[in-house]
């Protein structure tokens, strides 16, 4: 089968688009036939070694297809379906654990089932698991107009909390307010300042930072005392070590590093999760926005897009052409 395979750690360029053994069901998956594959940042952290990956591999955890074969008997061949924990997915097989697929709904178009789910759930679990966002509440998000940011602007818009999202360009910036943002700001060497006077001189009830090191330091001090900063990401590299004593020095904040894994663990949080996101797509309340459709064999250059932020919303690569 076709796939993309990476041989070594590095930049966009060490994945190569090429034949590969096609993937053997185990005990408890399905092999499913690829229509598109999600793109997300993790897939760049392991591409580049920052995370445990051991080369050569296929990149990808997420899509949407059509199942060919459950050895269980329990999916019927054919059956459209969506997951988002299946290494692998950069192919045109993949196999996935046939507890973590998700039926897709008809109304769900396939662009939108590709990178519903990793993305979605973990827009969920920052908006209700990390700090529970209620209404009259305020946050700050950073890459506001990123795929996550997107959804978690909405998912907070939409209880009434007051967001601040930030984002580098100014048609990111119309994303961000069309999501429901109450401000959009840039990035800038006094955004805490900048949150904190918008906010009526107080700081933000949590902020969800998935830059890392250009940011964090401007998280800290944009959160009020005893509030929360959630470190979910680094797109512009990994925080530098610190002083714990640097979060009693602004307040007595709390910091968490949380992954969507921790926060989907049990088999039942993740139903909850990847239910309440489908739901929500299908009655129209959370928009899926994909800004940017790639063939599979041009996974390179989507990588490249992405880490330059050239990008809005989810990204996806076509692997069998829509129909």
């Amino acid at each position: 089968m076709k796939a993309i395979q990476v041989t070594r750690h590095g930049g966009p360029e060490v994945m190569e688009y090429t034949d590969v053994p096609d993937p053997v069901p185990g005990p408890g998956q399905v092999l499913v036939a690829v229509d598109v594959a999600g793109i997300n940042y993790i897939d760049t952290y392991y591409r580049e070694g920052l995370y445990h990956s051991a080369p050569p591999f296929v990149p990808g955890s997420e899509g949407t297809g059509r199942v060919v074969e459950d050895p269980a008997g329990q999916i019927a061949p054919g059956t459209v379906v969506a997951w988002c924990s299946a290494p692998g997915s950069y192919a045109e097989k993949v196999v996935v654990d046939a507890d973590r697929l998700v039926a897709v709904p008809q109304d769900i178009p396939q662009h939108v089932a590709a990178t519903m789910l990793l993305q979605g759930m973990t827009a969920h679990y920052l908006v209700n698991g990390v700090y529970p966002l209620a209404a009259g509440d305020s946050c700050l998000i950073t890459a506001g107009a990123g795929g996550v940011g997107l959804l978690a602007t909405q998912l907070a818009a939409h209880r009434g909390v007051r967001v601040f999202s930030v984002v580098s360009t100014k048609e990111k910036e119309e994303l961000a307010y069309e999501a429901g943002a109450t401000e959009v700001f840039t990035y800038s060497e006094n955004l805490a300042e900048t949150v904190r006077r918008r906010n009526g001189g107080r700081g933000v009830d949590v902020v969800y930072d998935g830059v890392g090191r250009d940011t964090f330091g401007e998280s800290l001090e944009a959160v009020r005392p005893r509030g929360t900063v959630c470190l979910f990401g680094a797109a512009s590299g990994p925080v530098e070590p610190f002083d714990p004593q640097l979060l009693n020095t602004h307040g007595s904040i709390f910091l968490t590093r949380p992954s969507l894994g921790a926060y989907t663990a049990d088999a039942d949080e993740f139903r909850m999760r990847a239910q309440a996101i489908t739901q929500a797509i299908v009655d129209g309340t959370l928009n899926v926005r994909v800004g940017g459709v790639y063939p599979l064999a041009d996974a390179a250059r989507a990588h490249r897009d992405l880490q330059e932020r050239r990008t809005t919303g989810s990204l996806v690569l076509e692997v069998t052409e829509s129909e």
